[in-house]
């Protein structure tokens, strides 16, 4: 029999259960109004009494010793702001990369349970690293919209599947679908802060062309106007805000003001920058009294060796860092403004984490132009990054310094993001306000910590509890513990006692004060012999109670306890979808080697119209290591003609079929360090025309080819392409039909001049396979060409 509710009564509703269900009343059996009972109350999802809004704050690859506000050479007032009223946790861990820790962030649960293992761009077919979320693991944004919250997200959402992201969806793990009300920001690892490839909702934003713009003014823009609105449309309703920017991730692009704003500070090097910060942390309370500066990784130079060029270009390299880390904060400080001006700062929960995972080596040993050439597996010389030093910071590089500034701004540990094995890549500055409730800011909270430990915090804080049914669906039970007992208590004992660490080949488990660990190679090493490193792997033990950087290994002293520790990774490791361990790399950014699902599938064939376009890799053809033809079907007269007809990929690498003074070219970009061109000899005549495009592929990967454009079927130019791009394109940059978005492959046009005049009826893109394409299969030995670093005159 049907319980019914007594309209009588309060409605105390089951938030265990999403959505929430509304109430049952009595069938009403009155024939006519005058002789009904009144009316039952409107059922309203309302949140708990004195719910809080929440403003969650996440930056992107910044090591623990980079803030000011815990130590570091970096200004950075917002977090000082913050701090000063609020709570810091010096022992607060992510994962050591960026999907990973913002899939764990967002639900509570370990980034294996989440499938986001690694990042989306390298997602394989392994449970726990699948990059697709599990509809028993229910995002925070969901459970707090379902429980009376306005919710937005501004900034990256780095956790959607990459064959998911085109207009054909499915949209079940894009924010829009995962509780979040708004969402203005990219779906993938980063973008251009100058020319970012934007979405709205899920629609694709116009490229903007304000020459002053930049993405993190622009995120707090969004932000600070939806607040605004959210609170004059319904004051008493709270909000969830989840601001992600960009920064400081690579490229380090500023405003040129910010690039300019710490010239000379950093002339010192790394070194002095290490041994400065991890005094001033000491004097802080940041670090306790008697920390040792744990010793440099292998490979990292010492900067008083260093000639004085290599010094020029790696301070320049800093100072860009710095204003683009100063930059982002001043942004924050506005959304912060706006809470205060809008008279809800008492009832504001407002959590900043700096950083997803530690500083970045992405740059490896001299920093980069172009970081889309490490991800190819294609070196930058020292030289060819000097030759380009003026331009770095600015729109026209896509640039990263270099691993010693990474080691520097994870002080006072060894290791940097991507080493989950060390608390140089998990550990970051963790900050909590909300001084209506948690006053107590005299002392740094040391309780050991997890970034899965956040969602439970907030939902304890908000009063509502894990959901235990979503659509039907039973939840697993949520993997992280609340962190209020600590900000009750800054004496209260640990309640996290496990938690293990796994990206890749670097891998280690916290247990009950201790850390055993292992490290495979150096992010910046080259010709890492996998077979050897595992016949002796070496595993490294702390007694972080002790040895608070990990300073040093008392592996041999306690082998009984190694063995411990080593019992608790595995077990750890089978019971959140773990393993295998995988050691493929960088060569799994290309789907074909990872055998990661794509839009395409099997397909070796598509036909496009005008317009169409915003296709990420994973949603379009696999145009690497293959023979292929663009056809397209154009109508032109004198002085139409002009423009793309097709393009992949941007300034950083990709190609591009265009018309330019009438005459159809071909360009391929390998990684800004070389264009390689077809052109016509001869302009386009009047009326319909077909333009083709016949790539012949040399075999192999990375490897070159024959580019040959035919106009109706007569051979009118011929160019070689020496490289190409074996493994990845662009995170962000897509591709497009009669256009180009965010920016040119070839500086011959430029993205505002790119519409193509002409008419586009369609453009066929066709795989060949000529018995030359790289076979299907994950390759595990693909190298580049040794010359392929050279830059050519």
């Amino acid at each position: 029999m049907a319980k019914y509710q007594d309209p009588k009564e309060p409605f105390i509703p089951d938030r265990t259960v999403l959505p929430i269900h509304e109430p049952k009343y009595k069938p009403i059996k009155a024939k006519y109004l005058e002789d009904a009972p009144e009316a039952p109350p409107r059922f309203t999802v309302t949140p708990p009494k004195g719910a809080p809004n929440v403003l969650l704050v996440l930056l992107d690859d910044m090591g623990f010793g980079a803030s000011s506000a815990f130590g570091g050479p970096i200004p950075m007032p917002t977090a000082e702001r913050l701090a000063k009223k609020g709570i810091k946790f010096n022992r607060f861990h992510t994962t050591s990369i960026c999907a990973p820790t913002r899939a764990a962030l967002l639900s509570g649960y370990n980034h294996h349970s989440c499938n986001m293992g690694q990042i989306t761009e390298v997602g394989t077919a392994y449970p726990g690293n699948t990059s697709t979320r599990p509809k028993s693991v229910t995002p925070l944004a969901r459970v707090l919209r379902d429980n009376g919250y306005s919710t937005a997200q501004f900034g990256k959402c780095h956790e959607t599947p990459t064959w998911e992201t085109s207009i054909s969806g499915p949209f079940d793990h894009w924010p829009i679908y995962s509780g979040f009300d708004k969402f203005y920001g990219f779906l993938s690892a980063e973008t251009n802060q100058f020319n970012p490839e934007l979405i709205d909702g899920t629609v694709l934003v116009d490229t903007p062309t304000d020459p002053d713009y930049h993405l993190s003014e622009d995120l707090a823009d969004k932000c600070l106007e939806w607040m605004k609105f959210q609170k004059t449309l319904t004051p008493d309703k709270p909000f969830f805000i989840y601001l992600a920017p960009g920064a400081t991730h690579a490229p380090h692009q500023a405003p040129e003001k910010y690039r300019n704003m710490f010239k000379g500070q950093f002339d010192e090097g790394w070194d002095v920058l290490r041994e400065k910060t991890h005094d001033r942390m000491i004097e802080m309370g940041i670090i306790p009294k008697g920390t040792k500066l744990a010793p440099k990784p292998r490979g990292i130079q010492t900067w008083a060796d260093l000639p004085q060029k290599e010094k020029e270009l790696y301070r320049r390299q800093m100072e860009i860092y710095a204003g683009y880390a100063r930059h982002v904060d001043d942004q924050i400080g506005r959304v912060i403004d706006t809470v205060e001006e809008l008279g809800i700062m008492d009832n504001t929960v407002i959590i900043y984490i700096l950083g997803d995972n530690g500083a970045s080596p992405e740059g490896d040993l001299h920093g980069v132009f172009n970081e889309i050439s490490t991800m190819n597996m294609v070196p930058e010389s020292f030289d060819y990054v000097l030759s380009r030093k003026d331009e770095l910071g600015t729109d026209m590089s896509n640039n990263h310094y270099a691993a010693g500034w990474a080691v520097a701004l994870d002080t006072p540990f060894t290791w940097t993001k991507t080493i989950a094995s060390n608390f140089g890549g998990t550990r970051n500055g963790f900050i909590f306000h909300y001084p209506k409730k948690f006053k107590d800011n005299t002392e740094v909270r040391s309780q050991f910590h997890h970034v899965i430990d956040v969602a439970p915090t907030i939902l304890d804080i908000c009063g509502i509890p894990q959901p235990k049914i979503v659509d039907g669906v039973e939840q697993k039970p949520i993997e992280g513990v609340s962190m209020v007992y600590a900000l009750k208590d800054k004496k209260a004992k640990d309640q996290r006692k496990t938690q293990y660490f796994t990206i890749d080949l670097h891998y280690g488990v916290y247990h009950e004060g201790w850390f055993a660990g292992v490290i495979s190679n150096a992010p910046w090493e080259r010709g890492f012999d996998l077979k050897k490193w595992m016949e002796n792997i070496e595993w490294e033990l702390y007694d972080i109670e002790k040895d608070y950087s990990c300073s040093n290994n008392i592996a041999k002293k306690y082998p009984e306890k190694l063995k411990e520790m080593q019992k608790v990774y595995f077990e750890e490791a089978e019971k959140y979808n773990v393993l295998p361990l995988d050691d493929r790399g960088q060569s799994l950014l290309n789907a074909k080697f990872a055998n990661r699902p794509t839009l395409m599938g099997d397909r070796k064939e598509i036909t496009l119209g005008p317009g169409m376009g915003g296709l990420k890799e994973n949603c379009f053809l696999n145009m690497k290591n293959t023979s292929y033809t663009i056809t397209a079907e154009v109508e032109t007269k004198k002085g139409f003609t002009d423009g793309v007809i097709f393009s992949q990929g941007g300034r950083f690498g990709g190609y591009s079929l265009y018309v330019k003074d009438g005459k159809p070219n071909f360009c391929y970009n390998f990684v800004s360090m070389e264009h390689y061109y077809a052109r016509s000899n001869k302009p386009l005549a009047d009326g319909r025309n077909q333009i083709k495009l016949d790539f012949k592929y040399d075999g192999g990967v990375g490897k070159g080819g024959t580019a040959t454009i035919y106009v109706n079927n007569e051979k009118v130019g011929e160019g070689r392409v020496e490289n190409t791009m074996g493994y990845f394109y662009s995170f962000d940059e897509t591709a497009n039909v009669g256009c180009q978005r965010a920016t040119p492959v070839t500086e011959e046009y430029t993205v505002a001049d790119s519409m193509f005049k002409g008419k586009i009826y369609s453009v066929n893109i066709k795989l060949i396979d000529d018995g030359k394409n790289q076979d299907q299969k994950t390759d595990k030995t693909a190298k580049p060409d040794k010359n392929q670093s050279k830059q050519k005159k």
